[in-house]
């Protein structure tokens, strides 16, 4: 591919150290036991411009879900070198809470968001509690407010955000979830936000049980590892191990942004 391979960040915003094993699989798991979950916002930088995938929360979205707040999605960019007033696209892959907060961060960004998506959090499946916990009533109307001001490119399926970066909707886990597939010097690596909450999920088959369809889920990570070149380019969305296999971009940057288009340690 003559493209110029993209550079992908994970930025660490929030933390939640009271998860457990049984909260993380559906049914629960008979080897209970602590398996915090990390929150992250990501970047993609390359060919003159930047993309961010997802916003994620703020701390008074913190202490009212009683998440650790680590640092402002905004700040963690900055360490980055990314300016959030100089973003023109931004990708939700879904509407939960903390996939599309901070809904001013971006002010001059086009949104882009699947159109089963928009429909689903403000249709009346959100008439039932067990469907509308995940997601925040301000989140949703502004990003209806995005719509009116002409602010959001909605994607039916599959798209090109640019050459290198396309959207796939796998639903699942929220009914238009999508997925970004990056052009990398590793080859196609695959931003699987919460199609995959822990490499755990799709490695076992296992499905987070936050959820819209099951078998939406389930067919969701096979789709994950035929767009990606290689199973190891399946970034899942809250796992903190990738902190671990990934190398932070610059000393200082431990534990907050990794590189996600470097070589994973072994």
């Amino acid at each position: 591919m003559s493209l110029e391979p993209y550079e992908v960040y994970a930025v660490r915003y929030a933390h939640n150290p009271a998860a457990r094993s049984s909260h993380n699989f559906l049914g629960g798991d008979p080897h209970d036991g602590p398996m915090p979950l990390d929150y992250f916002v990501w970047a993609i930088k390359g060919n003159g411009r930047t993309f961010i995938v997802d916003t994620g929360f703020d701390e008074q979205m913190a202490k009212k879900r009683k998440r650790d707040f680590l640092r402002s999605p905004g700040e963690g960019l900055k360490t980055i070198g990314i300016d959030p007033d100089a973003i023109k696209d931004v990708i939700i892959t879904h509407m939960h809470y903390d996939h599309c907060g901070n809904y001013d961060l971006f002010p001059n960004a086009k949104y882009h968001l699947q159109d089963i998506e928009m429909a689903y959090c403000t249709g009346r499946c959100m008439c039932h509690e067990a469907l509308k916990v995940p997601f925040e009533v301000e989140d949703v109307v502004a990003m209806v407010r995005k719509v009116f001001a002409g602010r959001v490119c909605f994607h039916d399926g599959t798209a090109e955000i640019a050459p290198g970066i396309t959207v796939h909707h796998v639903g699942g886990h929220s009914k238009g979830l999508q997925v970004v597939r990056v052009w990398t010097r590793r080859g196609w690596l695959v931003v699987a936000s919460d199609a995959s909450h822990f490499y755990a999920n799709m490695e076992q088959g296992r499905a987070f049980p936050i959820l819209h369809s099951l078998a939406d889920t389930l067919e969701g990570y096979n789709k994950l590892w035929e767009l990606a070149s290689d199973r190891s380019n399946v970034i899942p969305g809250h796992d903190p191990i990738i902190l671990e296999r990934y190398p932070a971009p610059a000393p200082g940057l431990e534990g907050i942004v990794v590189r996600l288009d470097a070589d994973p340690r072994t």
